[in-house]
């Protein structure tokens, strides 16, 4: 059956916070400064500093200039005055470096720092900061050499070195291997590089850092698929030249997140494969990030683009319930129905379905046998009923009353309400398999104690929330006001964001009038996938998050699955340092 494609309207998003230098800062009102150390040579280990220059420039024109030699503290190596003219004598007077950096961080704040061959002035200084307790601000780099090696041709410069594009771009200061010298001959390297960009079409700051990285063809040549598009939470959509969607993704801020697909922070393979078939990008703005995430999930199972890989088949989960008749047995079905007595689910395989099935073959004596028994007729046992594993129900040794006491009954109350006789069963044969150095079976066992409870905690934690009819809450935005959620039955049917300063009942209500509706339905998934009910889940249970009004009580049974998180939480930590081991 085809998939339905799923559209919704786009609400209202806020413009997330940005903190430091906005990527998309045009260059000519981006403020660099420009720096160079001079050092007595070896790797960074926060001194060896001589001399710092650095200049502030902004639109062409100088705001600013800090220099000032600083002792190292340690001789200073003989080729290194032979290099830079910088004596030990010269040096003596100089303040410590840990005098000097307040200075110059103040110097540098709000700025871009820009440097030829960035990494290695850089590193000094993060070292220094790192040595002397102060915080490294982090700001955006710009290195004017590898800058270089992306504009200029080998027919325009033999080399990327300071004093060959000094020369090149006839820079009015010449480089003398002294910190402001080469900080100024920088500067009109800059300038003249910056010159350049605009036939690459690099008008930002942002642009600027990522085109001086190493980028593939396909991205330099796609990149205009991120212009225009909002700075705000939502979906994008990357859509083939048949308007196929190709891949569907999210984001608080779809302009930032979009452009980071075109810089040389993006590796991966199916990305570039992608990239390379996409023609345009579809921005869907949401109120906020829950609104998002829902809508990304719909999408994905809606269209299932090729090149998203989770989320894709939600349609796909099994679930876990006994069978009709008089002596009931565990089968893996696709649904359920409100006739079915017990289920448990739901699971996003097969395979997840079977070793929680085992779980409790392991616990209780159900039968595994698919035959389908009577009570007027006997049917041969099994291997199972020999080794007293099965109360050989087929053969009638148990009646279906007996057989509901001791084996169906404590899968229904595990599934809905108290696990712990089952849980207890599962302990007591792992301590016994523990005892006995039988540590590779008792590892399967603590496997499917591990698949139980992940399946009973699951399944009770989303019947918690789905069978309330309607839950309203409420979390500070970012800008103020407040984002607004209305949840029926585990299903996001309406979101919005209320101004700042204005109170938040009045969009509430035009929330409310204009939500999807929402059917009861059964199961602990009824209106909505369980990756979507997680989703609201984990939005509502942060602590930040009000809930606002509810239709009924959430809560979930005091004995129920939710007090073995501890226990679950050991199992699979224990199941991943094992296989930690196996691999090494």
């Amino acid at each position: 059956m085809a998939a339905q494609e799923y559209l919704q309207p786009a609400l209202a998003g806020l413009d997330p916070a940005v903190d430091g230098v906005d990527p998309a800062l045009p260059l000519y009102a981006t403020t660099f400064v420009v720096v160079d150390l001079e050092t007595t040579g070896g790797a960074p280990d926060g001194g060896g500093i001589t001399e710092i220059g650095a200049v502030k420039v902004r639109g062409g024109e100088e705001l600013g200039v800090l220099a000032t030699l600083v002792n190292p503290g340690v001789p200073i190596p003989p080729f290194i005055t032979v290099l830079t003219g910088i004596t030990e004598a010269m040096l003596l007077p100089a303040p410590p470096i840990e005098q000097v950096l307040p200075s110059f961080l103040e110097f540098i704040s709000d700025a871009v720092l820009v440097a030829h061959n960035a990494p290695y002035d850089v590193g000094f200084l993060k070292a220094a900061c790192a040595r002397h307790g102060y915080r490294w601000p982090n700001p955006r780099v710009l290195d004017t050499a590898a800058l270089a090696r992306r504009v200029l041709l080998r027919d325009e410069v033999p080399n990327r070195k300071l004093g060959t594009l000094a020369a090149y771009f006839r820079a009015a200061t010449t480089p003398t291997h002294r910190a402001l010298d080469d900080a100024r001959a920088t500067v009109d390297v800059l300038h003249g590089l910056i010159g350049r960009l605009g036939g690459h079409r690099v008008d930002t700051i942002g642009e600027a850092i990522e085109f001086a990285r190493a980028v593939t063809p396909t991205q330099r040549r796609k990149r205009h698929l991120a212009d225009g598009l909002p700075r705000s939470p939502g979906v994008y959509i990357f859509r083939a030249a048949d308007d196929r969607p190709l891949y569907v993704g999210t984001s608080r801020d779809i302009a930032t997140r979009v452009r980071s697909y075109f810089t040389a922070a993006e590796k991966r393979a199916r990305i570039s494969e992608m990239l390379a078939a996409a023609e345009r990008v579809e921005a869907l703005e949401c109120a906020h990030s829950l609104e998002a995430e829902v809508r990304e999930l719909r999408l994905i199972g809606a269209h299932a683009p090729p090149y998203n890989r989770r989320s894709k088949y939600p349609e796909r989960v099994v679930w876990l319930k006994l069978t009709d008749g008089p002596y009931p047995r565990l089968s893996v079905v696709r649904e359920i129905s409100p006739d079915d007595r017990a289920y448990l689910g739901p699971f996003s395989s097969r395979r997840a379905a079977e070793l929680a099935a085992a779980g409790f073959h392991d616990a209780v004596p159900l039968r595994q046998c698919t035959h389908r028994l009577s009570l007027r007729t006997v049917t041969p046992a099994c291997a199972l009923a020999e080794l007293g594993r099965c109360p050989a129900p087929c053969e009638h040794r148990i009646t279906p009353q007996e057989y509901d006491a001791v084996a169906v009954t404590p899968f229904a109350e595990a599934t809905t309400g108290d696990a712990k006789p089952v849980v207890d069963a599962l302990l007591a044969r792992i301590e016994a398999l523990a005892a006995g150095q039988r540590y590779e079976e008792a590892a399967v066992l603590r496997s499917r104690l591990a698949a139980v409870l992940r399946a009973t905690v699951r399944m009770q934690r989303l019947a918690a929330l789905t069978g309330i009819a309607e839950v309203a809450a409420a979390r500070p935005a970012e800008g103020g006001g407040w984002e607004l959620a209305l949840v029926r039955h585990g299903r996001l049917a309406g979101a919005g964001v209320s101004p700042p300063g204005v109170h938040p009942r009045p969009t509430l209500a035009t929330i409310r009038a204009t939500a999807e509706t929402v059917s009861a339905g059964h199961g602990p998934v009824p209106a909505a996938t369980p990756e979507e009910s997680e989703r609201i889940l984990s939005w509502l249970e942060r602590p930040e998050t009000r809930l606002v009004e509810m239709s009924a009580g959430w809560a979930s049974p005091v004995s129920g699955a939710g007090r073995f998180r501890d226990l679950l939480t050991k199992a699979e930590n224990a199941a991943s340092r094992q296989l930690w081991s196996e691999r090494s």
